[in-house]
Order: C-alpha cells, then sequence, then structure tokens
C-alpha cells in the first residue's frame, strides 16, 4: 500500500519497521506539504511557528530505532502542538497574542515532556483564537493577531474552522501532521475537530497535565488529542496521560489513566451499548440537512448492535450558566503563567498584556479585549462570593443534577450530542466526550456527531466511537487543489 499525508501511525510504524520510510522523510514529506498549502495555493494558515529542530529530531529517532528499536507507536511520528502548550526549545509559546510574540517558555509542559518521551517529532505549532477564545465577545474562529486567520481547508472563507484549537484542527484535516494537541476549556477540542471532519478527544480533566498550557480555567482546562481516526486518537491520548506531581488535579487519575487505549478498539463495540440520545434545543441549533444526519448516526448506531433510548433529557439541560468562573479564574491562571517566564521578560501579568494591547491596538485589537479588561478588574484571589457561588452551582448541575442523573436513570454508557452543541454541560463537568465524523452537507460542510460519558470513561467512549467509525467510514480528505 502507497502511503501518504492520509497515513496512519500504525502504517507509518510498519514502514518504518520494514525501513521503506523513516521518520526523516516523513517529516520531510509534512514540511513540503506544509509548504505547499499552508501559506500558499489553498492557505489554510494553520501553522504559527515551525520546530527548527524538526529533522534533526527526526534523525536522532531513526537512529535510535536502528540501534535499540521503537520507543512505541509515536516513535518517529510528527505531532502538531497549540500554540499555547509550552516548548523548552527554539520556539515560542505565544496564545496567538502579541504581547507575547518574543516569549519563551522557561520549560516544557508536561504535555511537551509526554511527547518527547515517546519519541514523537514536535513538529511545529499550530495557530489558534486568541487566548483560547478568551479575549473577545464577538472575535471570530481562527483569528489571532500573531498568526492571522486559520480557514477550513473543507471550505477556506466559506465554513467556519472551529476553535479554539483552529490551526490543530486545519492543520490535520489539510495533512500537515499525522496527530496534534489541541486544548479545551468548552468546546475548543470538539467545535473544531467537528468542522474540519476530525476524531477529537476532550478527556476528563485530570486525566492529562495541565502544567505548562497558558490557561484559562483551572476547572475546565485540558489538553487532547485531534486525529483523521479514533486509532490515531487513542494512540495520542495514551501517551500523554499520568500523574504529574505539579498539577495536583491529576492526581484523581491514578489507577484510572491508561497508558494504551488500543485495547478498546472494538469494531463490534455498540453491540449492548446503552446510548441516550439528545435532541430538544441542542437538535433545533442545527439546520435540516444537519438533523438528516444526526438522524443517519443514530440508525447507524442502531444497526450496529447499540440499544438507542430516543430521547433522554439532562435535568440541568436548560440551566442559564453565568460567567463568574471563567471570569475570576482566567486572571488568576495567566498571572501564574506569565510568572514562569524568564525574569528577563517584561510582561509580567495580565495587566501588562491589557496595556501592551493599547500602545499597540491597531494590530492587536482588531476585535478588542473587553474580556481580558472584565477579567482583570477581579481580584486575582479567586476570593469572590460570586465566584465561589459560581463554581459549586456548576458542578452541581453539570455532575450530579446532570449528565450523571441522566445516565444513571437509563442506565446508560453514554449520551450522543448533534455537532458541536452541548459540549457545555461536559466542559463543567470535567467529562469526557469524543467527537467523530458523521458525514457533509451538500454544500461539503463537514457534520460530526459527540459521545459524552462520566468521568474517566475514556475507555467506553472511545470503544463506541471506533465502532461507530469501522461502521459509518463517512470521514473524505478536504479537496486541497483548489480554494474551491
Amino acid at each position: 500500500m502507497e502511503l501518504n499525508h492520509e497515513s496512519t501511525i500504525r502504517e507509518w510504524q510498519q514502514a518504518m519497521e520494514m525501513g521503506t520510510t523513516t521518520s526523516r522523510e516523513l517529516t520531510l514529506s509534512f514540511l513540503k506539504r506544509i509548504s505547499q498549502y499552508d501559506k500558499q495555493g489553498i492557505a489554510v494558515n494553520a501553522i504559527s511557528e515551525i520546530n527548527p529542530d524538526a529533522l534533526h529530531i527526526a534523525e536522532a529517532l531513526d537512529r535510535e530505532r536502528a540501534e535499540k528499536g521503537s520507543r512505541g507507536p509515536l516513535h518517529g511520528i510528527p505531532v502538531l502542538i497549540k500554540d499555547n502548550i509550552a516548548t523548552h526549545d527554539q520556539m515560542h509559546t505565544t496564545a496567538g497574542s502579541l504581547a507575547l510574540a518574543d516569549s519563551y517558555a522557561s520549560a516544557d509542559s508536561a504535555v511537551a515532556t509526554r511527547l518527547r518521551e515517546a519519541g514523537a517529532v514536535i513538529l511545529g505549532k499550530t495557530n489558534l483564537t486568541e487566548w483560547a477564545n478568551y479575549m473577545s465577545d464577538h472575535m471570530t474562529n481562527g483569528y489571532s493577531s500573531r498568526g492571522g486567520q486559520v480557514l477550513n481547508p473543507y471550505g477556506p472563507g466559506q465554513f467556519d474552522v472551529g476553535g479554539s484549537s483552529s490551526g490543530s484542527g486545519s492543520a490535520i484535516a489539510s495533512g500537515f501532521a499525522v496527530v496534534a494537541v489541541g486544548t479545551e476549556t468548552s468546546g475548543s477540542i470538539l467545535h473544531p475537530s467537528i468542522r474540519n471532519s476530525l476524531v477529537g478527544i476532550k478527556p476528563t480533566v485530570g486525566l492529562i497535565s495541565r502544567r505548562g498550557i497558558i490557561p484559562i480555567s483551572t476547572s475546565q482546562d485540558t489538553a487532547g488529542p485531534m486525529a483523521r481516526t479514533v486509532e490515531d486518537a487513542a494512540i495520542l491520548l495514551g501517551a500523554l496521560t499520568g500523574v504529574d506531581e505539579q498539577d495536583p488535579v491529576t492526581g484523581k487519575s491514578a489507577g484510572l489513566a491508561h497508558s494504551d487505549y488500543l485495547s478498546h478498539l472494538d469494531a463490534d463495540g455498540l453491540k449492548g451499548a446503552r446510548i441516550g440520545i439528545i435532541r430538544s434545543h441542542f437538535l433545533e441549533k442545527c439546520d435540516d440537512e444537519e438533523k438528516a444526519l444526526y438522524e443517519a448516526a443514530i440508525a447507524e448506531l442502531k444497526a450496529a448492535g447499540a440499544t438507542v433510548i430516543d430521547s433522554v433529557t439532562i435535568p440541568s439541560e436548560n440551566t442559564e450558566w453565568g460567567p463568574n468562573v471563567l471570569l475570576h479564574e482566567f486572571k488568576s491562571g495567566v498571572n501564574a503563567y506569565l510568572k514562569t517566564l524568564p525574569a528577563s521578560y517584561p510582561i509580567r501579568t495580565l495587566s501588562d498584556v491589557i496595556a501592551f494591547n493599547r500602545e499597540h491596538e491597531e494590530q492587536a485589537l482588531r476585535f478588542g479585549q473587553v474580556l481580558l479588561e472584565r477579567s482583570d478588574a477581579t481580584s486575582g484571589t479567586l476570593t469572590e462570593a460570586a465566584y465561589l457561588e459560581q463554581r459549586i452551582f456548576d458542578l452541581e448541575m453539570s455532575q450530579k443534577n446532570g449528565i450523571d442523573a441522566v445516565l444513571k436513570e437509563h442506565n446508560l454508557d453514554c449520551i450522543l450530542f448533534p455537532g458541536a452543541n452541548g459540549y457545555g454541560i461536559a466542559a463543567r463537568a470535567g467529562y469526557p466526550s469524543v467527537a467523530v465524523p458523521a458525514g457533509y452537507a451538500s454544500s461539503g460542510k463537514p457534520f460530526g456527531v459527540v459521545f459524552t460519558g462520566t468521568a474517566f470513561t475514556e475507555p467506553v467512549l472511545i470503544r463506541i466511537a471506533y465502532a461507530y467509525e469501522q461502521a459509518s467510514q463517512l470521514r473524505v480528505p478536504p479537496n486541497m487543489s483548489s480554494e474551491e
């Protein structure tokens, strides 16, 4: 079989083990594809920075494979990471902000460390919605003042690219690497995965260390995989998990995290699965074609042996959620990250970011910075009653009176959402979700479905998502040959 930019981790590993290709050749092939389509041709603008050491790392890993053998499934595999994930190398870590455009992280993030240990080649960083879309209340998905606008390869300038992990989504759909890492606070992995016809895994908060990721919310933030197949996403997820003594949230994953999720890939995994179908206002947000695609996905689940409970209601689904958790946690988290930068770097606080943007208004404030300013007006100490009350409310309504309630009521393995509608409840709960491609509208716009479960049920969700993917086989690569 001839390998290309659509080939999987397993296929590339087989080729490298057989000696028919190398990590160096694979890295060069992705660099060539980036040169053809990222800043010219279709010009999706997904890449914010290329790792100048990428080729050297690939060559070293080829040498290691020859002398010692492979470290595992990611050995020599080029991976892209979102530009809010710190790397202690020659690349910047900026969250898309001009205020951080010249900053270098003082240490690798936990995610970068895990990737290096697994033998991955960190190929570069991907553009994103600036500050992970916590800067303005009306910023376009995929825009940052440092990197410009990311486009969706399925319809550049026509279809929303999704956000905030916009570059990671666009890049993997475009074939710029095998897999990518995104981050999510509320929808930032799932949304661009659906928009770019990818598999996205938003893990349980605590499964992957948040250390070294420029944050929005200590309550909700997590990194996660974005890939073209469930198998590739599962491989990447396994490489990123584990307890990190420097991130207390990972302590609760002890005994629940897996370093290998491949054993949960079961093409017959829908047989006997109990899946609750979410409709109500979540489905009302879809257009007629998307509703038809959702019905087709439900029919596929039934045909593959799932017990479908149609429909179910989340008791808290009509709750009016307030903004206070993110509003208060953003300042606290950003200030904590900025203090880790080298002492010579002048941007030390959120107030410094705001001041820099005002001084460079024409370049930095195309969409304003109202969310930065609102967050900066809080104490940064998380002592306000408005914050504490909202945090307690969110947990109660999203977990016990939310997802857990509907799962228990119907004895469900998971619930199914249409498109990117509904990720907010799971985000507040800190619960996992998996997005899977589910077809295309007549215009070519991608559609996907999201499987959501309770804490640390990634094995169940991966099994169900994989079985659905294998039964449906709906993903089609974008046409990159023109801007049509």
